[in-house]
């Protein structure tokens, strides 16, 4: 695998919503970055749905046709419906074959009726967790592969939110280590991330299906969240950035695998991945508030491609069911996002969504399109190895968090951040130095096996 050695962007201006510089386009023919944004809903079915394939076949066959239903009332042209697995669909991989079938006959309907076009994404769950199996060699990472296989048939994408390097960045994130998050996100995710999808992208070209992307939501989302909001203090939030800096590094070995994007909506990293890549890129903010809380909920949609809402759970509220209000209102959110682009405001209507709250936090301020395109080209100026890019970009981040005074840090915050700083300025300059250094430090974490990362 060749690691990524320039930008596809000259610049932060360049980049902007609804336009990116690879488009994909899906089988009914939505071209995702080809100059409008496309709303991306994700249902989620009911806790004992899940019982037998007919339960779940029917819940999803209302959930996903309630949300289509929707955009044909309220006018909405075009649609995204994701389906993240359940355990279930993944653990028997043709119960998410037959959803995805399921709803490709929908979208189908749909189209030859309305006129509305969409496509369906499918991401498979990432069953193999790092401290119970095998991450190369165990029944669910063949049960992983093979609903791949099914989903590739019908889904016009696919995704996954790989799980490598979890089980080192668990110990690491309640310790205060900067080291063992370098360690777990880029050395083992980059790696088990080039394994994965690797087979991944050979899958998708055997079934005219798209690879879209991957997300470091086990772990920099994880740090985010622990983050929380102004009053939480588990994890710092310059932590947390510096997290999400470096997993960029692991994120991006999808594409230089061969996956072409539209990126998984949760990886809140996408803008420094679409200024490295140029891939269109799916993200959540404000309308994702049904799922999490971030602080970053209108800058996120800067740079957007789709637009997304994570998940939500199927259910009934007073407009109509969940998925056909989040559809609806993913929907006119995207409409602004075009209007703006039909009528030449795009940059007017960006700086609106960068300074609403791009001082909020450390993380709306790191993916700010001209911050996310320096991280972005600290990454490809180190190209050495999957630590070194992971080293810069964490460096590169903590140097603008610390030289922008716009960026109002606590002092806890500070000194915390200013401490990470010191930390990897004492780490190996090489790959393999650290890799030593982290095999011994790391040796008795529960459920680290370095074989299953090819170490």
């Amino acid at each position: 695998m060749k690691l990524s050695s320039q930008m596809a962007y000259k610049s932060a201006d360049e980049m902007m919503f609804g336009t990116a510089k690879k488009p994909v386009t899906t089988k009914r023919g939505i071209v995702l970055g080809g100059g409008h944004v496309v709303p991306e809903v994700v249902p989620h079915p009911r806790p004992g749905s899940e019982k037998t394939m007919k339960t779940l076949l029917r819940e999803y066959e209302r959930a996903n046709g309630d949300a289509l239903e929707r955009c044909v009332i309220v006018g909405h042209p075009i649609l995204q419906i994701e389906n993240e697995h359940v355990f279930q669909m993944t653990h028997n991989p043709k119960w998410g074959g037959e959803i995805a079938a399921q709803t490709a006959k929908q979208m189908d309907e749909y189209l030859e009726k309305y006129g509305l076009k969409a496509s369906y994404r499918a991401t498979p769950a990432d069953l193999r967790k790092p401290d119970m199996v095998n991450m190369r060699d165990s029944d669910y990472t063949r049960e992983v592969l093979e609903s791949f296989k099914e989903c590739a048939k019908y889904a016009d994408v696919v995704s996954i939110e790989s799980m490598g390097g979890k089980e080192v960045f668990d110990h690491a994130i309640i310790r205060n280590d900067i080291a063992g998050l370098l360690f777990g996100q880029a050395v083992l995710g980059g790696r088990d991330m080039e394994w994965m999808w690797t087979q991944i992208v050979d899958i998708c070209k055997k079934n005219n299906c798209i690879p879209g992307g991957d997300t470091n939501c086990s772990e920099a989302n994880t740090a985010m969240f622990m983050a929380g909001g102004f009053i939480s203090k588990d994890v710092p939030h310059t932590m947390a950035a510096l997290s999400r800096a470096i997993c960029v590094s692991r994120t991006l070995v999808a594409y230089e695998c061969g996956a072409t994007g539209p990126t998984k909506d949760c990886a809140y990293e996408d803008p420094i991945i679409k200024s490295i890549t140029g891939v269109p890129i799916s993200s959540e903010g404000k309308t994702s508030a049904c799922a999490h809380s971030d602080l970053c909920g209108n800058v996120i949609a800067a740079v957007c491609d789709l637009w997304s809402n994570e998940a939500v759970e199927y259910h009934d509220m007073f407009g109509a069911t969940t998925t056909a209000v989040f559809a609806e209102i993913l929907g006119y959110d995207a409409a602004a996002m075009n209007a703006a682009i039909e009528l030449g405001y795009q940059k007017e209507f960006q700086a609106c969504l960068v300074n609403s709250d791009m001082y909020r936090g450390p993380h709306g301020f790191m993916l700010a399109p001209q911050n996310a395109w320096l991280i972005g080209k600290a990454v490809v100026d180190n190209n050495e190895s999957l630590y070194a890019r992971g080293k810069a970009a964490a460096v590169k981040c903590g140097e603008l968090m610390l030289g922008d005074p716009k960026l109002k840090l606590t002092a806890f915050e500070r000194e915390s951040l200013q401490g990470y700083m010191k930390d990897m300025e004492k780490l190996p300059a090489k790959e393999e130095d650290f890799i030593d250094m982290c095999l011994k430090k790391y040796a008795n974490v529960k459920g680290f096996d370095p074989a299953a990362y090819g170490l």
